[in-house]
């Protein structure tokens, strides 16, 4: 069963930055689309970025310009570099994988982000 072990998740000051990371225990991850999606209390869960296999990125609109997703297929690992983080940033992130082929989905168990205002 494959697995996604997120990290780097934490508490920071309004206006700093912070980086996360999934690492995939699977040999097939250069061939799947990955992404992040976070889900705040009480809210619906949401996009936050997702990155194709080729590279192509995509991100929700209320991250474009401050957050940045990557890959690095050679460590199976995707990141997520946030900059310029907002108290309305908070929330449990997860790491997500769609399976190329068969669109399986899936996810981390989540790493928490607070931003304190």
């Amino acid at each position: 069963q494959v697995q996604l072990v997120e990290s780097g998740g934490g508490l920071v000051q309004a206006g700093g930055s912070l980086r996360l990371s999934c690492t995939v225990s699977d040999s097939t991850f250069s061939i799947n689309d990955m992404g992040w999606d976070r889900q705040a209390p009480g809210k619906q869960r949401e996009l936050v970025a997702d990155i194709s296999s080729g590279g192509t990125t995509n991100y929700g609109d209320s991250v474009k310009g401050r957050f940045t997703i990557s890959r690095d297929n050679a460590k199976k690992t995707v990141y997520l570099q946030m900059n310029s983080l907002k108290p309305e940033d908070t929330a449990v992130y997860y790491c997500k994988m769609v399976r190329a082929y068969s669109g399986i989905v899936s996810r981390g168990q989540g790493t928490q982000v607070t931003v304190s205002s």
